[in-house]
């Protein structure tokens, strides 16, 4: 068969060996703490779940729906955005529905660069900000993140040492993998960037709910001025437990906007309808769901936080997300996180996810995703403290 060219610049799935262990010793019949993939492990509240099974039952919702999203739902996106940060969004020009953050992203890109394009992404950091790049024949320079690097003049520098000049920016407040925050002086600076060096600027937003001790997350939409430079992805996902749903929106700048409802209408009929019903309700009903979710979220971080310590692992506790990111012990750091990683399965019977995965700058780091119970996370720490 002919090759599958863009396959060759994606590397092997570095997860995959890490699960493959895991997945093999719950074979065996071990019990096996998982705290590797972010896949949230609550149910959808009850309110969505019955509005989409009311819609459902409608014939009508069967057919094929908008590819740039039902205006209902546009409608409540941009309600959602006025009354979560006092921004105003055109439901008809600033607002389309994606399949998910992860889809509108890589089509976005898509769209955005031609081969051989340059585009800035934090590293490390989720994998679909690099990849989509990658994937759409562009050329990608990560730029340092984490606890020990100043991203802002990360940027700076690489930008002056870059040719030809970028002309993408991905970035993620709060941050997967790191857990960064930042302010909305922060965003401030980003758009005086990308005004002065004219880079298209994508945020994805997608753990705007998901923040502990007061802190609150800006949208980069609050700045003025950033609509002209960029635009924002959320998704229901994280902030309703709705990952399997599918549902995401991209809100800002109108000619990109256009452009990503442009290349949708080829590619996609759409979310199913009954799922966008779901998620106008998710959006407009009430919101003490979220409140509870960010809830059992701040208790396991804290089960988490306070075991590792107790263990002799020293961990920063996260205002953001729903993942810890934890320097791998200096007894253990020079095996790297894929090895290490592996050896948590084997020794302490938790999987966490290895800093590799995100970028090369994340090697020495591994995750752990907050998605089983206080009393799993205590099970998982006894296992670590046995190999501290």
């Amino acid at each position: 068969m002919t090759p599958f060219a863009r396959l060759y610049r994606l590397p092997p799935y570095v997860f995959a060996t890490v699960n493959k262990i895991k997945m093999d010793a719950r074979h065996a019949g071990e019990d096996i703490i998982d705290l590797g993939m972010g896949n949230p492990d609550q149910g959808t509240p009850k309110h969505i779940v019955d509005k989409m099974i009311e819609a459902v039952q409608k014939p009508h919702n069967h057919r094929y729906s908008a590819s740039m999203g039902i205006k209902k739902l546009r409608m409540a996106i941009s309600s959602w955005y006025k009354r979560r940060y006092d921004v105003d969004i055109d439901p008809e020009s600033e607002a389309i529905v994606t399949i998910g953050a992860k889809e509108g992203i890589s089509h976005l890109i898509l769209v955005t660069i031609r081969p051989g394009d340059i585009v800035f992404t934090p590293n490390p950091t989720y994998p679909i900000h690099p990849y989509s790049a990658i994937i759409s024949g562009g050329n990608v320079r990560g730029i340092p993140v984490g606890p020990d690097s100043d991203f802002f003049k990360n940027l700076v520098e690489a930008t002056k040492q870059t040719w030809p000049k970028p002309k993408v920016l991905i970035i993620s407040y709060p941050h997967n993998p790191t857990t960064e925050v930042v302010d909305l002086e922060f965003f401030e600076k980003i758009v005086s960037y990308a005004k002065e060096h004219n880079i298209m600027v994508i945020h994805d937003f997608a753990y705007a709910d998901l923040v502990f001790d007061g802190y609150k997350a800006p949208s980069f939409l609050q700045v003025k001025g950033a609509g002209d430079v960029g635009v924002e992805f959320f998704s229901v996902s994280k902030s309703y437990n709705m990952p399997g749903w599918r549902v995401g929106f991209c809100v800002g700048n109108p000619e990109v906007i256009a452009a990503l409802r442009r290349i949708k209408s080829y590619l996609d009929y759409g979310v199913f309808q009954p799922i966008q019903i779901a998620a106008i309700i998710a959006l407009n009903g009430p919101q003490d769901c979220v409140e509870e979710i960010r809830t059992i979220y701040k208790e396991r971080r804290d089960t988490l936080i306070s075991g590792l310590n107790r263990a002799g692992w020293s961990v920063p506790s996260p205002k953001g997300t729903m993942f810890v990111w934890a320097k791998i012990p200096d007894q253990f750091i020079k095996m790297g996180s894929v090895e290490f990683s592996k050896f948590l399965i084997k020794e302490a019977k938790i999987a966490v996810a290895p800093g590799l995965g995100f970028g090369e700058y994340g090697d020495e780091y591994v995750r752990f995703a907050l998605i089983e119970n206080s009393m799993r996370i205590n099970q998982g720490i006894r296992g670590i403290r046995n190999v501290m």
